[in-house]
């Protein structure tokens, strides 16, 4: 199981920004996909998950309506995309996939079984 998060860099406050977890050696059908983050000096926190046979979604308050999380089946790719964003928005990004259909509960780390490299987001002026 090979999870690859892309797509970080530095946006300037009110910016777009989208993030790609891209899965290799099996699929993320029967999974599913979440995107955390973690600030300097604080805890990883749950952002978003795609149950993805069925495509439903869930977001942490403090990014809903801002952040979309989608799937892109002929790729085996889950994208983050993500608007107006904060400096407050910076992180390492990190995606991970597991086994759980409850979204609810996948909003906790214990929750996922796989975790793919972070990516930086940086929102400066």
């Amino acid at each position: 199981v090979q999870l690859q998060a892309f797509g970080g860099g530095f946006v300037q406050p009110g910016g777009p920004l989208r993030l790609s977890c891209a899965a290799s050696a099996f699929t993320l059908d029967y999974y599913t996909v979440g995107w955390f983050r973690q600030a300097p000096g604080k805890e990883r926190e749950f952002v978003a998950a795609i149950r993805w046979s069925i495509g439903n979604t869930v977001y942490a308050d403090s990014v809903k309506g801002r952040f979309t999380i989608s799937r892109d089946n002929a790729k085996n790719t889950v994208h983050l995309q993500m608007n107006s964003l904060k400096p407050d928005d910076t992180a390492i990004y990190y995606c991970a996939v597991g086994y759980g259909t409850i979204l609810s509960e996948m909003r906790l780390k214990r929750a996922y079984d796989y975790w793919g490299q972070g990516t930086l987001v940086t929102v400066s002026s």
